[in-house]
């Protein structure tokens, strides 16, 4: 038993009813603040940037996603992973705070697993994922930066879920979610067909993804791409499109021969060798001055 509950294990000091006034020197604080410098000294949320798509095409899901990972103005990774494991057959991309995506998803992830164990090892279903996942966002009151496109094939066919951080979702042929995701869903609608074959879908995902890199600056890199079939198989296509890529770039630099400075370039008019003392240097090798005042 704790210190701070009784036998019946409540809280003693914990009230009965009534009003909370436990921030009240804290608004008070922050009001007065507010008049002295005209302006909200209320914490700003996080800016965050992600250009993250999903669609459904004839055999399945194709899911794809930026890999730039910002901090503030800063690249903090050029090169980081947005698509998240959920189960064999179901995928999500994450939008929003790292930590939170690459969490919530792993939290999910382990309770789909411990589900199959529980229910004889079948094949997981999308909507339980996506009913574990928008009741987690919901329960936290969207204090948790996850926007998620959650997608993947079972029995009932291919599903593609939109998933905002409050917990409110929904079931689309093809969406966008991040900062780049207008960018993305002008393409879509644009170009999407329903039972689009598959090659088509993944250059169309593809393209949805370059917009977003050349048109937002929270997205950028390289191009990530997830296809999950109806027979069960997933294809994960890391760096799909590689379109900053420097290096063939400076290959194709000629950097003139003029430039590079041989030896002997400067002439060496007088070299000489002093031996070091055997014991280095000493108090007397230093001269004091007095410092200026």
């Amino acid at each position: 038993m704790s210190e701070f509950t009784t036998s019946n294990g409540v809280d003693s000091n914990a009230p009965s009813g009534g009003f909370s006034f436990d921030n009240i020197h804290r608004n008070a604080l922050i009001q007065s603040a507010s008049s002295n410098a005209n302006k909200s000294v209320l914490p700003l949320a996080t800016k965050t940037g992600t250009t993250i798509v999903g669609l459904v095409y004839k055999n399945g899901i194709v899911l794809g996603a930026d890999t730039r990972s910002t901090n503030d103005t800063t690249v903090a990774d050029k090169n980081c992973e947005k698509i998240h494991y959920i189960a064999p057959n179901i995928y999500c991309c994450g939008a929003g705070t790292a930590a939170d995506t690459e969490k919530t998803t792993e939290l999910i992830s382990s309770q789909m697993e411990l589900l199959r164990m529980n229910t004889g090892g079948g094949q997981s279903r999308i909507v339980t994922a996506c009913t574990l996942l928008k009741r987690m966002l919901f329960k936290h009151q969207g204090y948790i930066s996850a926007a998620l496109v959650l997608g993947g094939c079972d029995v009932n066919g291919p599903h593609l879920y939109q998933i905002y951080p409050h917990g409110s979702t929904g079931k689309l042929p093809f969406t966008t979610m991040g900062s780049g995701s207008l960018a993305a869903m002008a393409v879509f609608e644009a170009d999407y067909r329903d039972d689009m074959e598959e090659e088509d879908a993944v250059r169309l995902v593809q393209r949805a993804i370059l917009a977003g890199i050349f048109n937002d600056l929270g997205s950028g890199s390289n191009v990530d791409t997830c296809v999950i079939k109806m027979d069960g198989s997933v294809k994960m296509g890391r760096n799909d499109i590689m379109p900053n890529e420097i290096k063939p770039l400076r290959e194709s630099v000629v950097r003139s021969d003029v430039l590079n400075m041989r030896a002997g370039t400067t002439a060496v008019l007088k070299s000489t060798f002093v031996k070091s003392k055997a014991m280095g240097v000493t108090l007397a090798d230093v001269t004091v001055t007095d410092m200026e005042t």
